[in-house]
């Protein structure tokens, strides 16, 4: 029989403890100094900048968090709120910026800005202001619409190449092939040259059989980068159909990079309808837009430089809008193309 252990040793002035000694941890469990954060004050399931990950947090909400928090994001939304806005409202705009009568007359043709009328005159004696407001319906109608059908046309054709591959593949990689070999301006030029009569829903409509292709190649690649994901086979494997494969699984993980270049591309289509306007081509008067107000403009500029310089500014802030939000959304979804 063993002899009892004599007691530790009790400091001075210290109260002795009365709790148990604690159980050691048993083999593989997770010991206290790992569930502490580290001497810099990070846990280690911290992200990088400083933000412990929440449950049930949205992929994108991190995204939209940044989005937020970028003033050029915020001043481009508010040019581009603006602008639909005009388009959608005109006269409003008209009557809290301008004295317009309604009327031109051939005496006030050309006349350059005034106190009453901040753009002056056009060739016909109208306020210019007025027709600059009215001629940006036309221009951010068919840039939206022609980027929704495209965008439309692409996600499809690129989704069933992707996931069929094979001779669908091969079918669309080489049609899309077609396309890229007509120029966006040159191929929209010769088609509406052939077809005189066209209108709004003309021009649309050649635009999008023109700008499918890159967004069309984007929604292919990744698609095929996410067949064969271990969610799809899973989904797969309990009897998921190709159509339910195709729309519950591939496309929400597939389509984000391709929206982002659909807002790239608006701001390309917008001042692709002004360069077709501009050649003679695309809307013809008595239509307004900024591109017909660019081409009336290019025989004055030296003697009247207001009839060109306020529709190219009104252009180039909607184009730029368009180009600096979609690098933004694409910087915010994909920090590795910072």
């Amino acid at each position: 029989m063993s002899s009892p252990q004599p007691a530790p040793a009790v400091p001075p002035g210290a109260v002795p403890s009365t709790a148990a000694p604690a159980a050691p941890a048993p083999a593989g469990a997770p010991t206290e100094d790992l569930l502490l954060p580290p001497k810099g004050g990070r846990h280690p399931s911290d992200g990088p900048g400083g933000d412990r990950p929440r449950a049930g947090r949205r992929p994108g909400a991190g995204a939209w968090q940044e989005l937020r928090s970028r003033p050029l994001v915020i001043a481009c939304t508010a040019v581009l709120l603006l602008m639909a806005l005009m388009a959608a409202l005109p006269d409003p705009f008209v009557a809290l910026l301008t004295d317009d009568t309604g009327r031109c007359e051939l005496a006030d043709s050309r006349v350059g800005p005034s106190p009453g009328h901040p753009f002056g005159f056009d060739l016909q004696g109208c306020d210019y202001l007025a027709q600059v407001v009215r001629g940006s319906r036309p221009s951010l109608v068919i840039g939206l619409s022609v980027t929704a059908g495209a965008l439309a046309v692409a996600v499809l054709l690129g989704l069933l190449a992707g996931y069929c591959g094979g001779w669908v593949d091969g079918l669309v990689c080489r049609l899309t092939d077609v396309f890229f070999g007509l120029p966006f301006v040159l191929g929209a030029t010769v088609v509406l040259v052939a077809f005189p009569d066209h209108g709004l829903g003309a021009m649309t409509l050649v635009l999008v059989a023109l700008g499918w292709t890159t967004m069309a190649r984007v929604m292919r690649a990744q698609v095929i980068g996410v067949r064969d994901a271990d969610f799809v086979q899973a989904a797969r494997s309990t009897g998921a159909g190709p159509l339910r494969l195709m729309g519950r699984h591939l496309l929400p993980n597939a389509v984000t990079p391709v929206v982002v270049v659909a807002m790239l591309n608006v701001g390309n289509v917008i001042s692709g309808e002004a360069t077709l306007d501009f050649l003679g081509v695309g809307l013809q008067y008595p239509a307004l837009s900024w591109g017909l107000q660019l081409n009336a403009a290019q025989a004055y500029f030296l003697d009247f430089p207001h009839l060109l310089v306020f529709p190219a500014l009104f252009l180039s802030a909607t184009v730029l809008s368009f180009i600096l939000l979609g690098d933004a959304v694409r910087d915010a979804y994909d920090p590795k193309l910072r």
